[in-house]
Order: C-alpha cells, then structure tokens, then sequence
C-alpha cells in the first residue's frame, strides 16, 4: 500500500521538536555566534591551561634567583625580562595566574551560593523574614571587607596546624599544609564576604518574578516553596548572576592582592598577579615592564570575562530563545 507523502516543513518541524533541544544546549549555539564571547572563552581557555601546566611550561621556577642578573628588560633568553632579584617574569606570571585565576573562581563560587540561596529565600518568602535577613546584610555592609576578612583569618589560622598534628597522628608522618590551608582559608574568606551585593541582586530579580504567571500556576498544583525556588527561582535569576560573576572574579583578585601585600595572603616567594603588579607600581619609573606585562595579562583577563558574561546572559536570556 503506497504512503502518503509527506510534508517536508511538517517532517522538518516534527523532527526538531522530538530532537534534544534543551535551554542548556540551545543556549551553547546562541553562545557560538557571538564572537567576542568565543574569543573570550578561548583566551581564558588557553591562560588556565597554561597557569595549570605552568611548572612544565614555564622556563624558570618562580623562585629561581639570579642576583648577579638583577632587574633587566625583555630579551631572547627572558621573554618578560626579570625583576629585581633575577627571576624570570614569564615564569612567575604562568604561576601567579595559577593563585590569581583559583582565588577568583573558588572565592567567587563561594560567594554565589552563599548570595544566590540567601536573596532567593528572602525574596521569596517575604514578610518580616526578609526584613530580618536585609538587616543583617545592612550590618554587615557595614564592615570594612579587608577588615573582616583579616579577623577571620586570624581566628582560624590555628585549624590548619591542628589538621596537620591530626594528620601527623593518624599517618605517621608530617605533612607540610600549611600554604594550602592559608590560601584555602583566603579563597573561602573573600567569598565569604563578597555575597552581599550578590544576594541583594538576586532578591531584587526573585520579588518580580514570583508575581509572574508560572510562579502562580506551580503554587496552584501545590509546588512546596522549595521545588519552586531550586527549580523556578534559580533557573531564571541566572543570567543576571553570571554576568555579575564576571564582575566579582575581578574584585576577588584586587582583594587578594590587598590582603597579599598586608602579609595575610600569598607568601613570598610564590606570587600572584596582585603581588606582581604591587611590587610592579613601585618600579614602574625603573623598571616598565614589572607593571606592564602582569596588568596586560590582569586586564585581558577582565575583557575576556567581561565579553564571556554578556555572551552568557544573552544566550541564557529565556526571551531571546524565542526570537
């Protein structure tokens, strides 16, 4: 018995919608046709790749001096030229990339949990809750950061010798944590403090959208408040929250470089672009290129997440999937 023919636009529109056509993946092809995003996750893409593999890669160890060289300019034998004690600046870039680059991302994912949880609950739920829960972010707004991240260093900075001794106890054998433990403890105190705008961004975002129409149709099949938020309330506040991702990873760095420079972060010899352009400022009438190559790899860094956010909100944007 012969088959009806076939419409090629209906067979076309029946294959699309029975194809895996989900926002995650819809959203990656919207994100390939902007450029600049592409360039910018590319740029990222390759400088973490080459911080990770920098002790294979880089042509010196960040600690290898060479007094009798001293501070000298770029040339064949280094790239960056070296600074005042000899070491080699390419080397000491790809290694400080490796600080710089997980202080920003481990701190900035500890701040977006801490803020996205926290403002979704309180724009959701209202009431004298959200009162409560603002206030407290008021106080704390109060504080000086770099302040608050010192005092929480301080108190905690005898954990890490008492997991070490555990440690030593348990296996038999002394293990040196201790600058693990002090730049872990640096990463999760910046987070730690740098939710704040975050949760009142999202609380903003979550008071509008839980007066919209699908809000009021999952409460009406009797959603629980949690299914809503994790399912509804998060999903739709997340463009906004990468882009202003983009934004804390940069700040991060600044403040671990402040907090480098006190004493309370990285720790001579190693070094991370903060550190590199401190001690760059101070040489910049003697010595250019200290200040200039780790603030073209800082500044490149900020274009790059900069470009690699607005990529993100719009390929995440739910109305632009309809266009």
């Amino acid at each position: 018995m012969p088959q009806p023919p076939v419409n090629p636009s209906s067979a076309a529109l029946e294959s699309e919608m029975e194809g895996d056509h989900s926002l995650w993946r819809d959203a990656w092809r919207r994100l390939q046709k902007n450029n600049l995003a592409v360039l910018g996750l590319i740029f990222l893409s390759v400088l973490g790749l080459a911080s990770l593999l920098a002790p294979w890669i880089a042509p010196n160890s960040y600690e290898a001096q060479n007094l009798a060289l001293g501070a000298t300019g770029p040339s064949f034998n280094h790239w960056l030229g070296t600074d005042a004690l000899g070491r080699d600046l390419l080397s000491r870039i790809l290694y400080g990339g490796r600080v710089s680059i997980a202080a920003g991302l481990c701190a900035t994912a500890v701040s977006l949990t801490i803020g996205v949880l926290y403002g979704t609950i309180s724009g959701f739920v209202g009431g004298r809750l959200d009162v409560v829960m603002m206030r407290l972010v008021d106080i704390l707004y109060s504080l000086p950061f770099p302040i608050f991240v010192i005092l929480l260093m301080v108190f905690t900075k005898d954990l890490g010798d008492a997991v070490e001794n555990r440690l030593a106890e348990w296996l038999g054998v002394r293990m040196d944590i201790g600058k693990s433990w002090s730049l872990i403890l640096l990463f999760l105190a910046i987070g730690a403090v740098e939710w704040l705008t975050m949760a009142r961004i999202v609380r903003g975002q979550v008071m509008s959208l839980k007066k919209q129409e699908f809000v009021e149709a999952a409460r009406a099949l009797g959603l629980r408040r949690r299914r809503i938020i994790v399912r509804h309330m998060i999903p739709n506040v997340f463009g906004i929250v990468v882009v202003y991702a983009t934004l804390i990873v940069p700040s991060v760095m600044l403040l671990e470089a402040f907090l480098s420079f006190l004493g309370f972060g990285v720790q001579p010899p190693m070094s991370s672009w903060g550190t590199l352009i401190n001690d760059g400022a101070s040489k910049m009438e003697e010595h250019w290129w200290l200040l200039v190559f780790p603030g073209i790899a800082f500044a490149a860094t900020l274009f790059s997440l900069n470009f690699v956010g607005d990529g993100l909100r719009d390929a995440v944007d739910v109305r632009a999937s309809k266009d």
